[in-house]
């Protein structure tokens, strides 16, 4: 009976923490993700290169002519350097269109 009541304690006590996650400050870097609070600074290399960002999936399709095709969560966006765009939960800033790649910036919406 007492192992029972630590396991359900510790239980609640995970569960209690998982739920506060969101609400504080945090930040983290992995490979061309970087996030601080609610916002992240990602690059996408590659067509068909994908990170999950905020709890969305994003992913580069192609780039051409200084626009870069992105989809986010299902949604299709276009966006150039220095443009914003909303995307399904985010909002998306484009701050670097190359050839191969795109450097964005996104939050939630």
């Amino acid at each position: 009976m007492l192992q029972t009541s630590r396991t359900r304690l510790s239980a609640g006590l995970l569960a209690g923490a998982l739920t506060l996650v969101p609400l504080t400050g945090c930040s983290f870097t992995s490979n061309g993700l970087s996030c601080s609070g609610s916002s992240c600074t990602v690059t996408l290399d590659g067509e068909g290169s994908e990170v999950e960002v905020l709890g969305t999936t994003v992913t580069l399709g192609s780039v051409q002519d200084g626009r870069a095709s992105i989809s986010v969560g299902g949604t299709s966006v276009s966006c150039g350097q220095g443009e914003s765009v909303a995307a399904g939960p985010l909002q998306l800033e484009c701050s670097s269109v190359t050839d191969g790649g795109v450097e964005l910036r996104a939050s939630l919406n």
